[in-house]
């Protein structure tokens, strides 16, 4: 098995509650971010855990992704990610700070790849591409919603 983590780090220039709004919304997902989510639905939930079943957009296919998502208000997200079809594992967290700038996001993603095959092709495409494509997709999707425009 493979084990490939990305971490990311951003500042959005708006207030933690707002971006948490935003990304807590889960079944809003696919309107709001539609390069990297098909779609979303909440199958169950207990208290701060939802079970959803997503359709995610990856390298230019649509792929199942079964979801545990555990709700940290008003501080983000920590969710697992099975892929059957693919045989990978993801573990997922969205958190965020407040900073006197505006929200501070960190974002890990740890993703296990059960099949040999595919940890040979992909590693290179999720070390180099995956976290800039999920960048520009979620980031600056997010800042161009809730940052006031610069002068």
């Amino acid at each position: 098995m493979k084990q490939i983590t990305l971490r990311g780090s951003w500042v959005i220039r708006a207030p933690r509650d707002s971006v948490y709004a935003i990304m807590s919304d889960f079944e809003r997902m696919p309107q709001r971010f539609p390069k990297v989510a098909h779609s979303l639905q909440i199958i169950a939930q207990a208290g701060n855990t939802l079970r959803i079943a997503a359709e995610a957009k990856s390298f230019g296919t649509v792929i199942p992704v079964a979801m545990t998502t555990v709700l940290h208000p008003p501080k983000g997200y920590i969710s697992d990610n099975v892929n059957e079809k693919l045989g990978t594992f993801g573990h997922e967290e969205f958190l965020m700070e407040e900073i006197p700038e505006g929200t501070r996001i960190n974002y890990t993603y740890a993703v296990t790849i059960r099949n040999w095959w595919l940890g040979v092709v992909a590693t290179p495409l999720l070390k180099w591409y995956a976290l800039r494509f999920w960048k520009r997709a979620v980031i600056d999707t997010l800042k161009n919603m809730l940052e006031p425009p610069q002068r």
